[in-house]
């Protein structure tokens, strides 16, 4: 089983009022879930990765815990959370650390999973999600 998972995260301030959004396609390109969440006053980066976590533990339960045999490719606009989940950047600051290993361990449960950086233009669906969830917080 393969999904795709479109993550975006944002704050409005940086640090300020800070929203996550992902959808969750199969291999059709047809959407099984979404996640929209208001994450309070957070920077961006915070948000990019909570987007991805939440996404994960939201496909882990619509999976019902069968995630060992699933592959998901991840596509966010995020240039650094992708580039520090690859291996190419470090994580340095404290709080992106535990983020990192959040994500990790979410990412852990599934067969394999892939992070791709794609333009803003090609992430709208969770752009929308994330900037919804600050519209509610604010």
């Amino acid at each position: 089983m393969k999904f795709t998972i479109h993550a975006d995260g944002g704050a409005r301030g940086n640090p300020g009022p800070a929203g996550a959004g992902a959808m969750i396609r199969d291999h059709l390109g047809n959407s099984v879930a979404s996640v929209s969440r208001f994450l309070g006053t957070r920077t961006n980066n915070f948000a990019e990765y909570e987007a991805v976590i939440l996404a994960f533990e939201t496909l882990a339960k619509l999976l019902k815990g069968k995630t060992g045999a699933v592959e998901v490719a991840v596509k966010m606009d995020s240039e650094l959370v992708v580039k520090q989940m690859k291996g190419v950047y470090k994580v340095k600051h404290p709080t992106m650390k535990a983020q990192y290993a959040r994500l990790m361990h979410a990412a852990s449960a599934f067969k394999s999973v892939s992070f791709t950086h794609v333009p803003r233009a090609q992430n709208s669906d969770a752009d929308a999600l994330a900037n919804e969830a600050m519209d509610r917080g604010a």
